[in-house]
């Protein structure tokens, strides 16, 4: 029996309880199977040398690090839980289904092959020998021999010659290889976070024939990919404390936008009165596709702390929030203004264009309220689509592949 079996089992159950009643708060619903499956797989074997009780908390537990850097980690259960019943929603549920999992901790190939059961298989993938070597060695003392550990870059095929249900992802991708597609069966799932606009989401994207169609996305945050498919996400200082996120090729003039900061600040509202349980993070998207085109520079902002208290900026989210620079200005998505237990969005700018550009992105803001706060979907095609092959909306080109951006409200898309 292995080590504080009893107490395991008590914290295992309670770290389940936890997420369902956040998934519950969330108005969201914790899938009965995954359920099921994370109150049966030992989180502990998978985390090694951690206190019990660290073992069940809903964080991730860094694996391993390059300097400063994590390379690797067991993911924090609660996303964990969101991504697979992203996975087992698109695909109408696991069981018997064939998985590739790229990015290998063990826990989340465990609670796989729980899901897919014994008419199902599970492979896992990293590049990383350490990270295979832990793996294997912890999938192993949990009872999972038959999860099969494989070492290589997953940018290029496994096994070319077989075919995938799903493939799910658990390093942050900046693009779309051919070989996640092409060992996808005919209408397989894969569930990825990629970075769009600097910002990550999980997407659970649908083959159909060489393009991939997204059925559902959560925010989330992955440590990077490594290898052939790693993209480097650039930080630009422009203040103590405060950063620029350059992530699809930007250029930026660190000094001037510094100096733009030190200029009295501009705002602006949209005179909205919001529920707290409105998605930000999808008007976050709806930002960058409607801005963009009409700025010099989209970027994302993030700050320390420090920065905030300190009064430097104010932003609507510290780790990450939607600015333009365009025009000698700087201007950024604000901190929320609370009335009621209802909150409204604002802009802040500094620069000699500042009313015009707080202006202009809360008119995209109110914009998305009116249309009925709509949802993104993705769109992912080959690098050599045409353009008029190409769905209507915000395009990225990557190296692979063309990302199409649109939004869905009710009753159609925009």
């Amino acid at each position: 029996m292995s080590i504080g079996t009893t107490d395991s089992e008590g914290l295992r159950h309670e770290m389940v309880d936890r997420l369902a009643a956040d998934h519950a708060a969330k108005g969201l619903k914790l899938r009965p199977d995954v359920e099921a499956a994370m109150r049966v797989v030992p989180r502990q074997l998978f985390t090694p040398g951690l206190p019990l009780e660290e073992a069940y908390k809903d964080a991730a537990v860094v694996t391993k690090r390059r300097g400063e850097e994590t390379i690797s980690s067991v993911s924090a259960p609660f996303l964990i839980a969101e991504m697979l019943g992203q996975a087992a929603d698109a695909l109408d549920g696991l069981e018997g289904r064939h998985v590739l999992e790229i990015g290998s901790g063990g826990y989340n190939a465990s609670l796989l092959r729980e899901l897919v059961g014994p008419a199902g298989s599970v492979t896992t993938v990293d590049i990383d020998p350490e990270v295979t070597d832990r793996a294997a060695t912890c999938l192993a003392a949990a009872g999972y021999n038959d999860v099969t550990v494989v070492c290589a870059d997953a940018e290029q095929p496994i096994e070319p010659v077989r075919r995938y249900d799903l493939i799910i992802v658990t390093a942050g991708a900046w693009d779309i290889p051919p070989a996640w597609r092409d060992q996808l069966t005919g209408d397989g799932v894969l569930v990825v976070p990629l970075r769009t606009f600097g910002m990550t989401r999980s997407w659970a994207l649908r083959r159909s024939g060489d393009r991939l169609d997204s059925v559902s996305d959560r925010q989330c945050g992955f440590v990077s990919m490594q290898g052939a498919g790693a993209h480097e996400m650039r930080y630009v200082d422009i203040a103590d404390g405060v950063h620029l996120r350059l992530d699809e090729g930007q250029q930026v003039d660190a000094a001037a936008i510094a100096s733009l900061l030190t200029q009295p600040r501009q705002e602006a509202w949209a005179g909205l009165s919001l529920p707290p349980r409105t998605i930000l993070s999808d008007m976050d998207l709806w930002l960058a596709t409607r801005l963009k085109p009409e700025v010099s520079e989209f970027v994302v902002l993030s700050a320390q702390e420090r920065a905030v208290t300190s009064g430097i900026v104010a932003p609507a989210w510290r780790f990450g929030t939607p600015a333009t620079i365009d025009d000698g200005t700087f201007s950024y998505r604000s901190a929320l203004r609370w009335t009621d237990r209802k909150f409204d969005l604002g802009a802040y700018a500094h620069g000699s264009a500042a009313a015009a550009a707080v202006g202009r992105m809360v008119e995209h803001m109110r914009a998305w309220v009116d249309a009925g706060s709509p949802s993104p979907v993705l769109h992912v095609l080959p690098a050599a689509t045409p353009d008029g092959d190409l769905p209507d909306g915000a395009v990225l080109d990557k190296r692979h592949s063309r990302v199409v951006l649109t939004f869905t409200p009710q009753g159609g898309t925009l």
